[in-house]
């Protein structure tokens, strides 16, 4: 039967359940702004819905108890947002009902279907024409040393960052703050296995199919939260990220709502920040408010006043307010409740966010780069194979800083350095910048671009977190206390170089505080005591050599650091950015203001290193420290002084990390000569970096591991194209890690003005023991050395001795054998018919065999060179010796054969 209402037929009648439901639900969420501002018999509808079973007795006594008919609907909306279509359903038929005034001048959902249509294709178009501008303004990225009108494609920087949703407690922190290198990436990649979260899934239900309503995106200073919010804009505005989630996504910097006067509603707030206007966000935000995302970035900046939980709220989005006021409206939910929101902000704020911010919330944090994060990155920032693979590799050569590059700021900072190195034409081998000049662009970049409003002066900033940083370093704590942190700086929450956590200390919170990293907790250290007066300064630093070298080993860093800061052109960049005075300003700058570093603190850390160098022996650790002081000087006549009177560098058999081999290059490429190098450790990775500079060592001595037959071949190349050193000698001891019984080498190289000898000792080797050969400086490099170890590796005594044949231009050869053979002697002979330039063959046999004898004996060659042939035969004339003969009960006679041109003779030794 059909209903009448009024003489006419509902176009709602038709429709099918589901599809009825469906229309109710959308005609709620449609007209909700208004049902919020209008409906007057709240309680009368929520009595209904609570006898139907729509409704838990919870939520209808928050309904009940809120005070205003506004705030009980928003509390209505809660209900109606978690239990879907049919509780909206219903609450629709109950509005029917209860308030058919209001419900005709809305039209009900069988009304107005033209119209509704009408309007909602003009939003549709609207919305995508913000969403093609939001694509040409986004997909660009402006850098900090960018020039006017010079960009760079978001695509070719943007690198997902690792995003956590998970509280870390105190031992974690600790763990993450204080490792480096490996382990620091094993840590993240601990951290991350189950709790990383993609930007798809920020608003995903949680385990409780909870979803949140306000997502906060927290980040340290340069850890890329302004890039991340860039890219979910422009992901979203490009199709690919939230599509049918979310309508429309604005986007709001509270750094320029700091800059709006006057008083804003929300809809001039946010027309403000797009292309918009603000007639067409009211009518986009009254259609479908629950399909809207607002971003809200670096709510850390923003300037909230004293009294702000104590202001009046106002709920309307037309309604006029100082902006901050409005801002704290819409993140308390007072305005637009059935919006989404996501938030970024500093740890030093983010307590504070969340008092402030509408729930359910979400906590995230962007803890930086993964290590496939960083190489990720690198490969986008250089678009070229070959010098992303440098770059990487030089990097990832130092723990320090491939631990920093984590942050992505410090990523920046590096790439872009090493990418005006490449334009210059330095190769890697130069050196990388220093961990020191590294962290002082990042100090600067974050001073400039990071710290609008500080309640003090940038040099009184430095003082303190430098104060903030000793005392940390001295109790060996990176987390440090709230009350230590509030006595030393004056606005933590303000400062862009701490970190802020919250932990669970049994029915409280406990405040602590951190620096990004245990290294710049390190460097702000050394920062403090190169800046101090003369007097304290050497009293301090003097204090750390000394803890390095004994009791606080954990200091060596900091004194690295200080070195570092003496570099010339760390000093210009300081004084680039105002951070850095030079002495003779001294008497027109108050000392509250002006910071500089003081000569007598220079020529106190260069004394140390001296005497250091000159005295007695020094322990590999220490030898590696002093190399590494050198390094981050950066001072090349200094270190050529420190390393020419450095009479033996000894790493003492330890392997050396690759950060540890760039600091000795460098060192190496500062001077002429060196005394000696010993028992030096190497991979064949290491013995590539080195091999330009071994050439300067008088004497050395490398244990290599695992070397291939071509790294044996190139560093003989590399030692005979030395033209530094007129005498040299290298030892090589070559090491197989994996297998020790297979056969292994050592090689020695001496050279003097005129030739070179190579003297190979085969150990484990079945027939040769070992042998040396002296060529000509000049024609080294014409010899196959390569194939030479290949066939050495290949234990076969024939393949050897015919590839030797073939070196024509031989001065000098002498071979260590277990007997000397017929085929041996026959081949001796035809060496010194191959190798007319040979002045002189030696054998060394264990045993003159009979047969061998035999063959020098009878030959008819008369040698141009002196053949000598040295060994034991039988003692008894009735006993010949043989292969078969029992040579430790007869061969005991020791004998020494020559053959020349004269003849052939043989005396008793």
């Amino acid at each position: 039967m059909e209903k009448k209402h009024g003489g006419r037929r509902n176009a709602a009648d038709d429709l099918s359940p589901l599809t009825l439901r469906i229309q109710c639900a959308r005609f709620v969420d449609a007209h909700w702004p208004k049902l919020v501002q209008r409906v007057q018999m709240v309680m009368p509808i929520a009595d209904e819905l609570r006898s139907g079973g729509m409704l838990e007795y919870e939520p209808y006594c928050k309904i009940d108890a809120a005070d205003t008919n506004q705030e009980k609907m928003r509390e209505f909306y809660k209900v109606l947002h978690s239990g879907g279509d049919e509780v909206k359903s219903a609450f629709y038929s109950s509005l029917e009902k209860h308030e058919p005034s209001l419900f005709r001048a809305l039209g009900s959902t069988g009304h107005h279907t033209h119209s509704e249509k009408t309007h909602s294709s003009e939003i549709s178009s609207v919305i995508h024409k913000y969403m093609k501008q939001i694509c040409s303004e986004y997909q660009y990225v402006t850098e900090y040393n960018s020039l006017p009108g010079e960009h760079v494609l978001l695509s070719e920087r943007f690198t997902q960052p690792l995003i956590l949703r998970k509280h870390r407690g105190r031992k974690e922190r600790e763990e993450e703050i204080s490792s480096s290198g490996k382990r620091f990436q094993q840590v993240l990649s601990s951290r991350s296995s189950g709790d990383s979260v993609h930007l798809s899934s920020l608003f995903d239900p949680d385990d409780h199919r909870i979803s949140p309503s306000s997502v906060i995106l927290q980040g340290n200073s340069g850890n890329g939260k302004s890039f991340t919010v860039q890219k979910i804009m422009m992901d979203w505005a490009s199709g690919d990220l939230y599509k049918g989630r979310f309508d429309i996504v604005f986007h709001l910097k509270c750094k320029e709502i700091n800059r709006i006067h006057g008083e804003k509603s929300l809809v001039e707030i946010l027309s403000c920040s797009c292309s918009l206007s603000s007639h067409e966000i009211s009518q986009i935000l009254q259609q479908s408010p629950e399909k809207v995302l607002v971003v809200i970035d670096g709510f850390d900046e923003l300037k909230l006043t004293q009294d702000i939980n104590d202001r009046s709220a106002h709920t309307d989005l037309l309604q006029k307010a100082p902006p901050v006021d409005t801002l704290c409206a819409l993140l308390r939910g007072q305005i637009l409740p059935e919006s989404f929101l996501l938030v970024s902000s500093r740890s030093t704020a983010a307590d504070t966010l969340s008092n402030l911010l509408k729930g359910p919330q979400r906590f995230s944090e962007i803890v930086g780069f993964s290590e496939k994060g960083v190489e990720e990155y690198f490969q986008k920032f250089f678009q070229n194979e070959k010098l992303y693979r440098e770059a990487y590799t030089s990097v990832k050569a130092n723990e320090t800083l491939i631990t920093a590059c984590s942050i992505p700021v410090v990523c920046w900072i590096i790439c872009t350095t090493i990418q005006e190195r490449f334009k210059s034409g330095a190769n890697k081998t130069s050196g990388l910048e220093t961990t020191t000049s590294i962290y002082v662009d990042f100090v600067c970049t974050l001073l400039e671009h990071h710290c609008q409003g500080l309640s003090q002066s940038v040099p009184t900033l430095l003082r303190s977190l430098g104060q903030l940083a000793e005392r940390g370093m001295q109790e060996q704590q990176v987390l440090l206390d709230e009350k230590s942190v509030n006595e030393t700086i004056s606005d933590p929450a303000g400062n862009p170089f701490l970190c802020k956590f919250l932990f669970k200390r049994r029915i409280h919170q406990e405040t602590m505080f951190s620096f990004m990293h245990l290294s710049f907790q390190e460097f702000f250290t050394a920062l403090y005591y190169v800046l101090l007066d003369e007097e304290k300064s050497q009293r301090k630093l003097t204090r750390s050599l000394l803890m390095d070298s004994f009791s606080k080993p954990h200091f060596a860093a900091v004194v690295q650091f200080a070195f570092g800061l003496l570099n010339k052109d760390v000093r210009l960049t300081l004084e680039k950015h105002g951070l850095l005075n030079r002495p003779k300003k001294q008497a027109c700058l108050k000392l509250s203001v002006c910071l500089f570093i003081r000569p007598k603190t220079q020529a106190h850390l260069k004394k140390w290193i001296l005497e250091k160098v000159k005295g007695c022996s020094l322990s590999s650790k220490t030898v590696l420290f002093v190399l590494h002081c050198l390094y981050e000087l950066h001072e090349e006549d200094f270190v050529k002084e420190a390393m020419e009177s450095w009479e033996r560098i000894n790493p003492d058999g330890k392997f050396l990390r690759r950060t540890d081999f760039c600091a000795l290059l460098y060192c190496s490429q500062c001077c002429q000569s060196f005394e000696e190098i010993s028992e030096l450790y190497l991979t064949s990775e290491d013995l590539s970096m080195i091999l330009p500079e071994l050439h300067k060592f008088k004497k050395a001595s490398l244990i290599i591991i695992d070397p291939s037959d071509s790294d044996l071949g190139e560093l003989i190349y590399a030692l005979a194209r030395g033209q530094t050193l007129s005498s040299q000698s290298v030892r090589v001891e070559t090491c197989k890690l994996m297998y020790s019984h297979v056969f292994s080498l050592d090689l020695s190289i001496n050279k003097d003005p005129s030739s070179i000898c190579i003297k190979i000792r085969l150990l484990h080797h079945p027939d040769l023991q070992s042998f040396s050969l002296t060529f000509p400086h000049s024609e080294i490099i014409n010899i196959d050395w390569t194939r030479l170890f290949q066939i050495i590796h290949q234990r076969d005594s024939e393949a050897l001795l015919s590839f030797l044949h073939s070196f024509s231009i031989l001065n000098k050869m002498e071979m260590n054998v277990e007997s000397l053979t017929e085929r041996l002697s026959a081949w001796t002979l035809q060496m010194t018919q191959n190798c007319p330039s040979l002045t002189e063959l030696t054998v060394n046999a264990g045993f003159l065999l009979e047969e061998g004898i035999k063959i020098l004996q009878r030959s008819n060659t008369r040698p141009s060179c002196m053949m000598t042939f040295n060994g034991f035969i039988c003692n008894e004339q009735s006993q010949k010796c043989t292969d078969n003969c029992d040579r430790r009960s007869h061969c005991n006679q020791k004998v020494e054969i020559l053959l020349n041109d004269q003849g052939f003779s043989m005396k008793t030794l």
